[in-house]
């Protein structure tokens, strides 16, 4: 079988793509599938990985692949492929452009469809899928800046230009400090702030504006940070509960790839009825999206109630040797090797 993956691309994650998809390539059975990678540079050129598969090692943040020939034909390459699998995380990636073209050309993929892609890269429509499944989430607003103007938009999608003054009066009508501002479209916590006072609402939107002009503002919750890994497409499988403990105020881009303080903790050491619960919303979660092939759902545990908040789906979650994804289903007896042909096999399904 022939394999295609598929790393870099044009989001702000592209250096986390990188390393997730030359794991990927190191722990892909090569008895069993001839494998294409194929790296896409910031700017969307498209190359061959050409060094010998046998010998890719995974990338650190900041590497790039070296050995690389430029793709005439993108789409006559993807179909001499049996199976393309895509390692992009972000924009053009993970939200279900690249999944369009693969359904154009008639290619089965690893991973969430069009529309679970789009909806689970978007956290403001995330949010609205989730309250329509009745899964317990922070309180949140959801603003945009369009140009200079800003734009309130409330529960019933009625839309208001306002100044950010007004508008931060607004929010802190709705919501208590701190807060976390997040760009909509954006991941592995790129554009993403805690604020604790005006000042820093104001401040932390403007750059939130920076990564998209949709903006996301939510209610900060005390307590644990945990995550649950799914797969599946009809019959859905979570794995155990993982937790996150950030080495930083909460898990930023740095903190989780950068300080060596944080950690994981596998399983995380909650009681088993919480556990039991977190599996089972993250299921539905995934299904309420109408997501295939994989995800990882994010948690919070609140510390005075053990009340669970949903957080956030993960579509095209990391791949990399300190990623949850693969790491919570090794727990549970699914190894690296065995997760990617799991994953290959769903595609065709």
């Amino acid at each position: 079988m022939k394999v295609c993956v598929i790393f870099g691309g044009i989001s702000t994650e592209h250096d986390v793509s990188v390393v997730s998809g030359t794991s990927v390539i190191k722990n892909l059975d090569k008895g069993k599938y001839e494998i294409l990678p194929i790296y896409i540079d910031r700017s969307g050129e498209w190359y061959k990985y050409t060094k010998d598969v046998e010998q890719i090692e995974s990338l650190s943040i900041g590497e790039k692949p070296k050995e690389l020939e430029k793709i005439e034909n993108i789409i006559e390459t993807l179909k001499k492929c049996d199976v393309i699998f895509p390692v992009l995380h972000g924009i053009g990636g993970e939200d279900g452009s690249i999944q369009g073209l693969f359904r154009l050309i008639n290619k089965h993929y690893v991973g969430c469809g069009i529309l679970a892609s789009s909806v689970g890269m978007d956290k403001v429509y995330t949010k609205l899928i989730c309250e329509k499944a009745n899964l317990n989430q922070a309180k949140y607003e959801y603003i945009k800046k369009v140009g200079k103007d800003y734009i309130y938009i409330d529960k019933n999608f009625a839309e208001e230009k306002c100044s950010l003054e007004e508008i931060c009066k607004k929010i802190q009508k709705n919501i208590e400090y701190p807060m976390f501002i997040k760009p909509s479209n954006s991941g592995s916590s790129v554009g993403i702030n805690k604020a604790k006072n005006t000042q820093e609402l104001k401040e932390y939107i403007e750059y939130a504006s920076k990564f998209d002009k949709k903006i996301l503002i939510e209610q900060g919750i005390i307590g644990r940070e945990v995550e649950c890994a799914v797969l599946g497409n009809e019959t859905v499988v979570a794995s155990c509960v993982g937790e996150v403990i950030a080495g930083d105020e909460f898990y930023s881009f740095d903190a989780k790839y950068k300080n060596t303080c944080s950690k994981t903790l596998i399983p995380a050491e909650i009681s088993d009825e919480i556990s039991e619960k977190i599996r089972e919303m993250a299921i539905k979660a995934f299904k309420a999206i109408d997501g295939r092939g994989l995800s990882r759902v994010d948690f919070f545990v609140e510390n005075c109630t053990n009340k669970i908040y949903i957080n956030e789906l993960n579509t095209l979650p990391g791949f990399t040797k300190i990623s949850m994804y693969p790491m919570l289903f090794e727990q549970v007896g699914i190894t690296y090797k065995k997760l990617l042909d799991k994953l290959i096999e769903l595609s065709q399904n």
